[in-house]
């Protein structure tokens, strides 16, 4: 994200990937909300499994970037995309996060990104 000013501005977050697109969730309004109204155009950085080498003065490493522009999203896609995150950080108890799916999906918006780019790095 950039800040207000133009600078980079970096918010970690929980997200989800489908294969097309980036998925995220956040509260109704703040700094995210105020930063991506003015700017859509986004970066995130994920970094996988890492395994210091001191020995090597090096990382083992896996790592992707991409980049791309954020949208809203309402209704049956913004619920598939609560879906989406309830798979990915709550497996085990699918049944129960739908319910709080129901229960919270008017207190929360939901996001995507449409990807430009990506790209990855890796040592192994």
């Amino acid at each position: 994200m950039a800040s207000l000013d133009g600078a980079p501005h970096g918010i970690p977050l929980n997200f989800a990937f489908d294969g097309d697109y980036i998925y995220f969730h956040c509260a109704l309004e703040g700094k995210k909300i105020d930063l991506l109204s003015v700017n859509g155009n986004v970066s995130l950085c994920v970094v996988g499994k890492t395994e210091v080498l001191p020995e090597k003065f090096s990382t083992k490493y896996e790592s992707v970037v991409a980049a791309g522009i954020v949208e809203e999203l309402f209704n049956k896609e913004k619920r598939a995309g609560l879906i989406l995150l309830v798979r990915k950080y709550s497996p085990d108890h699918f049944t129960q996060g739908l319910e709080y799916i129901d229960g919270f999906v008017d207190k929360t918006r939901v996001f995507r990104i449409r990807l430009e780019s990506i790209t990855g790095k890796a040592r192994r």
